[in-house]
């Protein structure tokens, strides 16, 4: 429930200004890995289901992801997880992903050094 008191809500203080510049990063972290074409805009209604304007208002910052579409981003992403990571503060989580993504690479790297080395000649 809501105070009697006053009519307009408070101001956020400095610790929850994150909040406030979470639409900013949302966009700024999938414009750099889509660019900021139509396509890209037609990548992210793709990967979340949204309409054509929610896609567009995400690129450019006006409004940021919320439940569901946020998850369905993080998991296309990398680039907008690393942005939720910063933005609550938890970048060693994302050095972790960065040392799982390296890991993951490596093994698909000596997979195919092997199958050359099998291979007849």
């Amino acid at each position: 429930m809501l105070p009697k008191k006053g009519k307009k809500f408070p101001k956020p203080d400095g610790k929850g200004s994150t909040a406030f510049s979470y639409g900013r990063e949302i966009a700024s972290a999938l414009r750099s890995e889509l660019g900021s074409t139509h396509q890209a805009v037609k990548r992210v209604m793709g990967w979340t289901g949204a309409c054509e304007r929610t896609a567009k208002n995400w690129l450019a910052g006006t409004r940021g992801p919320a439940g569901e579409h946020l998850i369905f981003l993080l998991r296309n992403s990398d680039a907008v997880l690393d942005a939720v990571l910063r933005l609550s503060e938890r970048q060693a989580s994302s050095r972790h992903l960065d040392l799982f993504q390296a890991r993951a690479t490596l093994r698909e790297m000596l997979q195919k050094f092997d199958e050359l080395l099998d291979r007849p000649t």
